[in-house]
Parts: structure tokens; C-alpha cells; sequence
């Protein structure tokens, strides 16, 4: 069973959206906000996949 995230889902939607609008860091969003960098970079990667159209990323199909 996965574990209950402590954030609200809006407030995941809104950082990872933060890093990708703002062309920001994830680092530098994550340390603003509290949020480790690693799983705001998952949030930001399932984001990232959804505005593509739910195509995987480059980075993803050459690994």
C-alpha cells in the first residue's frame, strides 16, 4: 500500500508546474518550498509527460 503523501495534491501539481513555467531549477524549488528535489523531480517528470501528451520524454526513451 502506498503511503499518504503529506502535501495536498494541488500543492504537487503547483510546484512541479512552478519548475517547468518558471524555468526554474527543481533544486531551487524544491529548497524554496521544503520539498526534497528527487520527489519533486518525479512530479515534475509525470507533469512534464502529461503536457507532452502522455509521450514519454527523450530522456526516457534513450535510456
Amino acid at each position: 500500500m502506498a503511503r499518504q503523501s503529506k502535501y495536498p495534491e494541488e500543492f504537487r501539481s503547483q510546484a512541479a508546474a512552478s519548475v517547468l513555467d518558471s524555468g526554474r531549477t527543481i533544486r531551487d524549488v524544491g529548497r524554496e518550498l521544503g520539498v526534497n528535489h528527487e520527489t519533486l523531480r518525479n512530479r515534475v517528470d509525470r507533469l512534464r509527460q502529461e503536457r507532452d501528451g502522455g509521450r514519454p520524454s527523450d530522456l526516457a526513451a534513450r535510456a
